[in-house]
């Protein structure tokens, strides 16, 4: 029993899970993908006010716009669920009268515990330079908003982990996060399951953040086993038109789907527009072989074949893998 115990101790439950996945998709402002994990946060056992508490806090590390966001999604997700007869539990009271002579002080002691080393007042740094935001920190963030105990510490940490590890650079916050969040009783073995989370739901990159910092093996960003392709396609001119609606629906629907599709890149020729060229990335064989059997490429397929003149695939190799992983980086 208590063996099995300390195992659960040491992996993220459900409600934890969902905490995770809602504070990186609110962080990255990815809403159609919140609205999903919202409904499955519910389900697992979330009550409404821990999401909210969750959304609110997160205003502090990703801002205003992004929260906003999410609190607005939340609301028409819980819209949805009333309209469906779902009875969502409210959970605990979200009661703060906060009205402590010196927030500043309340802050600070907050912070003394989660980092549990003795702050300065002000802080070192930033805090001396710019005496306002220190103060902003202590009083509203570490006083205001975490006097709050809707959410636990070690469920803030949480949230702020998943939201810095989506962000990128920030590492120097993540970091401190990261040992508060272990103070607090988060486990080396539960932060590599978050960082699997955010490489889920976010990317690789920013999943390998978090790798680093706690010292776990890095997932490559490019596999071995990834797939260039450049496909040469003739049309027959009096199909042109037809073709090329068929082809943005398909390349529009493979990258939205497919988690494996890095790339699809549809193009012709300026001077001979039945001349067309795809550039197609994938992230492995499996990747390319469930890009193949997909709905919407069987259509293409099958839709186009009359009126295709010729078709040449041409598979390519890398001569800078190293460079790759950044060439869509300066795409914003």
């Amino acid at each position: 029993m208590s063996a099995q115990e300390t195992k659960t101790n040491q992996n993220l439950n459900t409600k934890e899970q969902s905490l995770v996945k809602i504070s990186s998709l609110t962080a990255i402002g990815n809403l159609e993908n919140l609205k999903v994990q919202l409904n499955a946060g519910l389900d697992s056992g979330l009550t409404i006010n821990e999401i909210k508490e969750a959304l609110v806090q997160l205003y502090a590390y990703c801002g205003f716009p992004r929260s906003l966001n999410a609190i607005n999604t939340f609301k028409t997700v819980l819209d949805e669920r009333k309209a469906k007869s779902v009875n969502d539990v409210e959970g605990k009271k979200i009661i703060v009268e906060n009205y402590v002579a010196d927030k500043y002080e309340q802050g600070r002691k907050t912070l003394e515990t989660l980092t549990k080393t003795p702050q300065a007042k002000p802080a070192p740094g930033f805090g001396e330079f710019s005496p306002r935001i220190d103060a902003f920190l202590k009083e509203h963030l570490f006083a205001d908003i975490f006097i709050s105990d809707v959410l636990t510490y070690k469920n803030r940490e949480l949230v702020t982990i998943s939201a810095l590890a989506s962000l990128d650079g920030v590492e120097g916050q993540l970091q401190s996060h990261i040992n508060m969040g272990k103070n607090t009783g988060i486990t080396e073995n539960q932060l590599a399951e978050l960082a699997d989370l955010v490489q889920e739901f976010v990317n690789k990159t920013q999943a390998n953040t978090v790798r680093k910092i706690i010292g776990k093996p890095l997932a490559p960003i490019i596999k071995n086993d990834m797939i260039v392709r450049i496909s040469e396609i003739e049309i027959i001119p009096e199909f042109l038109d037809e073709y090329n609606s068929i082809l943005k629906e398909e390349a529009s629907a493979s990258i939205k789907l497919e988690k494996g599709l890095i790339a699809i890149f549809p193009m012709y020729q300026k001077e001979i527009p039945t001349q067309i060229r795809i550039v197609e990335i994938y992230a492995d064989k499996e990747a390319y072989q469930f890009h193949l059997q997909t709905p919407h490429f069987l259509k293409y397929k099958t839709s186009t074949l009359k009126m295709v003149k010729s078709l040449k695939l041409i598979d390519m190799e890398s001569l800078d893998r190293d460079t790759m992983s950044k060439i869509f980086e300066k795409i914003n």
